[in-house]
């Protein structure tokens, strides 16, 4: 275990940092800018703790250094046995991994152990449960089993968008009291992307997360293949993002004719790799099935870059009057919408509203929000005893 301790000066709170330690993904780029968000204005009275278990991967010490102030807690224990016996036995506690809290949040909608500390926990969506044969792993074991008695027992559920909100309370019986909407941040490299693009309207179109069921890329390459029989300087699309569950067949298609020579998988991309391909992009495609919130989205606006996506989840609330909007399920409508990013007045039309709508979404607000919860789940907890 490697601990650096800084003295206590107010609430001690833990943050499960566990889905930020590897690859940043949507749910680890959240706790890794909510655990910054939260060292900076009215959470700087905070104790604040990042929590880590892996026996492999350590917290990067360019992570400590980006965090000022934070106790760190990395345990080299197996994150796989670790979460099974969490999930399923409610034990370790996490005071006893990592020393009393006040209050102990997860990024996830599954608690965190504890023996005194209030308990929070984050809610995006509820796909695993409208759509259980397309999650996979611990997802697909727990979530599905366990989610309504472990929101019901939290202190306090947080919510990543209004759309997830409502999720918790329709589907899950939560009361609104109990829930608290903490909607996500831009990042603030945008304005070193803008600076990069220029008076540019970018090159290429890009999809950025993970290729997985949910994503629904096949829909996007459906459309895209239509598109090409139609016209042959169709912008190249570029798929960016790991490998998961589902995405096999995707990036075989993709590397067959008629796809191949216009479309580029990469893989998973760091930070400086993100940023070059979205200050390269004319727009940003995400054609989900579902999004709890769809932080691509969010820094694509802020970059000045136009959205097109599926009206679906969190996506119309994040987007409002600046996405250009494509059916689920209508590749026809897709081919068009892409059709439309050659439009050079309507991209610099939907940039603009873009960066306006972006402008809305800081992380010092989610800090507050996130706060807010806190004292929240603290009053709960003690009604509780």
């Amino acid at each position: 275990m490697d601990v650096s301790v800084v003295p206590s000066t107010g609430v001690r709170v833990l943050v499960d940092y566990r889905p930020a330690l590897r690859a940043r993904t949507g749910i680890g780029e959240y706790v890794h800018e909510l655990a910054r968000a939260l060292t900076c204005g009215a959470g700087a009275s905070l104790d604040l703790t990042i929590f880590s278990a892996s026996w492999r991967d350590r917290v990067a010490a360019e992570t400590t250094a980006e965090l000022p102030g934070v106790r760190v807690v990395d345990r080299r224990i197996p994150v796989t046995a670790l979460t099974w016996s969490w999930h399923r036995r409610g034990w370790p506690s996490i005071e006893w991994l990592a020393g009393p809290q006040d209050v102990v949040h997860s990024p996830t909608p599954l608690l965190l152990p504890s023996r005194r500390a209030a308990r929070v926990v984050t809610v995006f969506d509820l796909y695993f449960l409208t759509q259980p044969a397309a999650v996979h792993g611990a997802t697909q074991r727990d979530f599905t089993a366990l989610v309504r008695d472990h929101v019901r027992r939290a202190d306090h559920v947080v919510a990543g968008s209004q759309y997830a909100a409502r999720l918790v309370t329709n589907a899950l019986g939560v009361a609104p009291a109990r829930v608290t909407t903490t909607p996500l941040g831009a990042p603030a490299w945008a304005a070193d992307v803008r600076a990069a693009r220029g008076t540019s309207t970018g090159r290429t179109l890009l999809f950025l997360g993970t290729l997985e069921t949910r994503k629904n890329v096949g829909l996007l390459l459906d459309a895209y293949e239509l598109l090409l029989g139609r016209r042959r300087d169709v912008p190249p699309l570029v798929l960016a993002g790991g490998l998961g569950a589902g995405g096999e067949a995707w990036v075989a298609r993709a590397s067959r004719a008629p796809l191949a020579a216009h479309v580029t998988v990469t893989g998973y991309v760091r930070d400086a790799e993100r940023r070059a391909l979205y200050a390269d992009a004319r727009a940003v495609v995400v054609p989900s099935l579902d999004e709890g919130f769809g932080l691509p989205a969010l820094e694509a606006m802020a970059c000045g870059v136009p959205v097109v996506a599926t009206p679906v989840g969190a996506l119309p609330e994040v987007l409002g009057d600046a996405g250009l909007f494509a059916a689920l399920g209508a590749p026809d409508d897709w081919a068009a919408a892409l059709d439309a990013c050659s439009d050079e007045n309507r991209m610099r039309d939907l940039s603009a509203r873009g960066l306006a709508q972006a402008a809305r979404y800081r992380w010092s607000d989610t800090a507050a929000a996130t706060l807010d919860a806190y004292r929240a789940a603290l009053t709960t907890r003690a009604e509780r005893r």
